[in-house]
């Protein structure tokens, strides 16, 4: 196993340096998911949500999420982003049920000197803390989960995607 890279020789906690480091084209992709009863994801589905378009909004917070990961995550390098996309799946149900599960995955891209999984996974997370927020009102009962990379590109590690 490698060593943590965000760790001095003393154990401290330090931002890596990547001066040295070469631009590459560099991408990443995560996904999550929130469950929630079948009734609040018809409302969603339906546009009769009062506060208005729940996946447009969710998809905004998201991309605000990513743009400001260096802002939330302590040793994050602030990244310029060249592209952020987020997808929307209403996950099928189990067998004789309706559905209540939405599928988040975010695609986050750049050409730069460090990896950008931490973008896409704080998308994730605000993209479903953000339908959270947007129908708690209706069900509080939602269950975000399942938040993870799926794959990277690009960087001196190279390419990795999850089995």
């Amino acid at each position: 196993m490698s060593k943590l890279t965000h760790l001095n020789e003393h154990g401290q906690a330090h931002m890596v340096d990547i001066s040295d480091k070469q631009n590459t084209s560099r991408q990443a992709i995560a996904e999550g998911s929130i469950t929630m009863q079948p009734e609040t994801l018809r409302l969603i589905m339906e546009g009769g949500h009062k506060k208005g378009d729940v996946f447009a909004t969710a998809r905004i917070a998201g991309i605000q999420a990513a743009k400001k990961c260096s802002d939330l995550i302590p040793l994050c390098h602030p990244l310029a982003l060249t592209k952020i996309a987020i997808e929307f799946t209403v996950e099928p149900p189990l067998a004789g049920q309706e559905p209540n599960r939405i599928g988040i995955q975010v695609l986050c891209k750049l050409n730069g000197k460090t990896g950008v999984e931490m973008e896409a996974l704080t998308a994730v997370s605000i993209t479903a803390l953000t339908i959270y927020d947007m129908c708690k009102a209706v069900d509080k009962a939602m269950v975000i989960g399942n938040v993870r990379v799926l794959e990277k590109q690009g960087g001196k590690s190279g390419d990795w995607r999850t089995t």
